[in-house]
């Protein structure tokens, strides 16, 4: 049983007090690597990471007198460390600790994702293999087309999936940076040493160049994998939506003994999860224009992203893990029944088995336009007057000197269509 979501991992990234906690990290290292240089006392330094902390309530107080959030947190963290307070934030500006500390949060947030991501390709592996061999008609433009099965579908979702988990693991990469390198980027008043030492110390990797930001091309990229990886869910909830259609039903979601469709028809069976997914699929992927739109900055920095980002990054990251869970509930007691899926596969009395009969009238000698005419006439009559297929096959006078009733009968066969699902199960070592 796939336990219920809860949002208190992500939460507890990207809640306040664990926000400044990064930024503060970020400048007790800074002063372990200046201490390292000779420009901080040793001792100083023990004493700042005995004492550093710092109350949220009374950085909010600090900043509605000054309005500068982070000046407002080292303030308070000074009222808390004493006279070893005046080597804290020592040659840097605020971007330093706030673009290193994001970063990381960032990073951390990308890790639950991932696992999210490595349990949903689990269990789509898991029931891809269940139902790897179960017949269900392929649709195109939403009408019949030719057979396939479930378990190919899964498939589908399961590769998909992997590739996602290869995207995000780059998207973490990528955005797995940190910069200490002063106003403009420059390196004026701090040596490169604290940049390398600091983001070691934290697992990032020291921007190559920056400005007084880490460049937000990063961040751009970060959401639009966020939004790639939305998208599949959607594209999996869009599906089990039709399937669940009255008319089809050929799967559904699991619908609890205790569980209501609607307040005013007790008989309704909603796919609720599936919609919930699909819709905020949307909203992650939303996420990506202001992303986009945060890269151009004024010159070497201003802060028209920083308002936006402080919203879609917890917002973008929170969304994208609920939702994964909920997808990962949905497979995981997605219930099929493939009965009705072989009863919709022979709904039209045989038409999906046309492209068969083309290709063995080809393979007879038949030019290909002819024989596409030969069997769409047919397939025509079925659409429009409900005639039996196989039987106006076989009373075709051009097709009857092709092939005989067997060899006709031969070609109405799902498994025959079907033959090369092992092969690629077997691509996946399934």
């Amino acid at each position: 049983m796939i336990p219920r979501y809860t949002r208190q991992e992500m939460d507890a990234i990207w809640n306040e007090r664990h926000e400044w906690q990064t930024m503060l990290d970020v400048e007790i290292a800074a002063c372990e690597a200046n201490a390292e240089l000779g420009r901080i006392p040793k001792e100083a330094v023990e004493v700042i990471k005995a004492k550093a902390d710092f109350d949220v309530d009374r950085i909010h107080e600090i900043d509605a007198e000054i309005n500068h959030d982070i000046i407002a947190f080292l303030t308070a963290v000074g009222e808390k460390v004493g006279d070893e307070a005046k080597y804290i934030h020592m040659g840097l500006t605020s971007t330093d600790v706030r673009d290193t500390g994001f970063c990381l949060q960032i990073s951390r947030a990308s890790d639950l994702l991932l696992d999210g991501l490595q349990k949903l390709a689990e269990v789509l592996k898991r029931r891809a293999v269940e139902f790897k061999y179960t017949p269900t008609i392929g649709r195109t433009h939403g009408v019949h087309a030719e057979p396939t099965t479930f378990g190919l579908k899964l498939l589908l979702w399961y590769s998909e999936t992997l590739r996602n988990i290869e995207r995000m693991k780059k998207a973490k990469e990528e955005i797995a940076v940190g910069k200490l390198s002063g106003a403009v980027g420059t390196y004026a008043d701090i040596d490169p040493y604290v940049e390398e030492y600091v983001c070691k110390k934290l697992g990032l990797k020291p921007e190559l160049i920056s400005t007084q930001v880490v460049q937000r091309d990063r961040h751009a990229m970060y959401l639009s994998t966020l939004g790639v990886i939305a998208a599949t869910l959607a594209q999996i909830a869009l599906e089990i939506r039709h399937l669940q259609r009255t008319e089809v039903r050929e799967a559904e979601e699991y619908f609890s003994p205790k569980q209501k469709g609607s307040s005013a028809m007790p008989h309704k069976r909603n796919p609720v999860r599936s919609e919930r997914i699909c819709g905020m699929a949307r909203l992650v992927q939303g996420y990506t224009v202001p992303g986009f739109q945060n890269v151009p900055l004024w010159h070497e920095r201003d802060i028209s992203h920083s308002s936006v980002e402080r919203v879609i990054f917890p917002d973008a990251t929170t969304a994208l893990d609920y939702i994964l869970h909920e997808t990962i509930n949905l497979i995981d007691k997605l219930l099929v029944y493939p009965d009705k899926m072989m009863e919709d596969l022979n709904l039209t009395g045989g038409l999906i088995f046309s492209p068969r009969v083309l290709l063995e009238l080809v393979s007879k000698g038949v030019y290909r336009d002819v024989a596409y005419r030969w069997v769409q006439r047919n397939a025509m009559k079925r659409w429009l007057q409900g005639e039996d297929f196989y039987e106006n096959l076989c009373k075709d006078e051009d097709i009857r000197q092709y092939m005989t009733p067997e060899e006709i009968k031969a070609c109405f066969d799902p498994k025959s269509m079907l033959t090369h699902v092992d092969s690629i199960f077997a691509r996946f070592g399934l």
